[in-house]
């Protein structure tokens, strides 16, 4: 039996034809479902009853959706360029189905006959093939907003790539201490090598800051900002409809569940059976049970995307991008400088006498410290005051009002206060 990269390669045609086809029909029910229990996950959170006409339980509404986006009319605007604005849906949806062809399901089983893995491929740098094919992805949504000759999906689009690349930098160093620890970026043999302790548990920083870039990634709330309804009017999508807005839909929920799948394969496990259940049940990552502890964990990501959505409001764009470049990717940096001196102290024979002679005990112990500084990173920082500044009118013009009294106020607007002297509309009524 082939081991690790070796199994990869010998499939028939016919096997590889079919993993493809499992793989694009998975994608797209699971895709389906995802939207619906977003749904009547957020429909729970706020006390209301959510889809339930078309299907049992309503799990019809997202095909009916579908259909209904299939037949609505196709637009394009006369202002738009045409063949970048009918491309640009392409480009963001291909690389979304592309990335899950080095994802592992499962160990390898008998399929149809076949001895093969349950995974379309593998390759010796699988990560940065999923890194540098999600990146292509940035240029649909870019040149979407760009071709569309509208200047609110031009704003969309920019914003998308400034987010989309900087919460990038700070995802690919989350992978760095991985890679370290499994001494692989291959994804099926970092799978493997969580066979006795997940590095979610072990690189615990690392984890953090995925899970913050990943939501980052997809665009999702509170990250949201390139489809900022409130002051984009929808964003880089705006003047799409029918099936090409479908297509940037469908990607974005393709995205989410690619993210929540490399966190699975990277942190928790990937198909391993969790709580260590193995333990007790011999086979329980034997066959295709592990299919079920995968899909088991990306659906764990998956509604933490929608408690995300259902509970926090949207950031400003310059928290955000600060709370990027300012504090995840230093913390990412610095904690790749403790993994690799945790390593190197290890090769070197360090922690063979002594009080620490358990590695694992200080990488969680940096870890936690680190993700709770993380964590505390959140708290706004206090803003000086600023005296009030009033700017005369220019000639000809109107007066600019002062600034408040200690620079910009954040959150709701001060209430209004009517003065005695003002007269209400009832009162000129009665006294008219």
């Amino acid at each position: 039996m082939n081991t690790g990269l070796d199994a990869f390669g010998q499939d028939p045609w016919w096997v590889i034809g079919l993993k493809t086809l499992l793989i694009f029909l998975v994608l797209v029910l699971l895709t389906l479902f995802n939207i619906w229990l977003e749904r009547r996950v957020v429909a729970r959170m706020q006390h209301r009853i959510g889809p339930n006409v078309h299907g049992p339980f309503g799990l019809l509404q997202s095909l009916a959706d579908g259909v209904k986006l299939a037949f609505k009319e196709d637009l394009i605007p006369k202002a738009a360029d045409k063949v970048v604005f009918v491309l640009a849906p392409v480009i963001a949806t291909v690389p979304a189905f592309v990335t899950f062809s080095v994802i592992p399901f499962g160990p390898e089983v008998n399929f149809f006959g076949e001895r093969t893995p349950l995974q379309l491929t593998d390759m010796p740098v699988a990560v940065l093939f999923v890194l540098a094919i999600a990146s292509i992805g940035i240029y649909g949504i870019v040149l979407g907003g760009w071709s569309s000759g509208s200047t609110y999906s031009l704003l969309g689009g920019l914003r998308s790539s400034a987010q989309m690349i900087s919460y990038e930098v700070a995802m690919g160093l989350a992978f760095v201490s991985v890679f370290m620890y499994a001494g692989s970026m291959s994804t099926s043999e970092i799978v493997a090598a969580q066979d006795d302790l997940w590095f979610g548990l072990i690189l615990l920083p690392s984890f953090v800051i995925y899970l913050i870039s990943m939501v980052g990634e997809t665009n999702r709330a509170p990250f949201d900002l390139p489809e900022a309804e409130g002051e984009l009017v929808g964003g880089f999508h705006t003047e799409y409809s029918s099936l090409k807005f479908a297509l940037f839909f469908l990607a974005e929920y393709i995205n989410m569940a690619t993210v929540a799948a490399l966190a699975t394969t990277l942190f928790l496990g990937g198909w391993h059976a969790p709580f260590w259940i193995d333990e007790v049940w011999a086979g329980a990552n034997q066959g295709y049970w592990p299919v079920l502890w995968f899909f088991g964990k990306v659906m764990f990501f998956i509604f933490i995307f929608i408690w995300l959505r259902g509970s926090l409001p949207r950031l400003r764009y310059d928290q955000f991008m600060a709370f990027g470049w300012k504090r995840l990717i230093p913390i990412a940096l610095a904690w790749i400088i403790a993994v690799a001196t945790m390593r190197a102290a290890r090769n070197e024979g360090v922690f063979d006498d002594g009080l620490a002679q358990d590695p694992q005990f200080w990488m969680i112990s940096i870890g936690v410290v680190l993700a709770v500084l993380l964590v505390t990173f959140l708290i706004p920082e206090k803003q000086e005051e600023a005296p009030a500044r009033a700017f005369p009118p220019r000639a000809g013009g109107y007066p600019v009002p002062p600034m408040p009294a200690g620079g910009p106020v954040q959150g709701a607007a001060a209430p209004l206060v009517f003065h005695s002297d003002v007269h209400t509309d009832t009162e000129v009524s009665s006294n008219g």
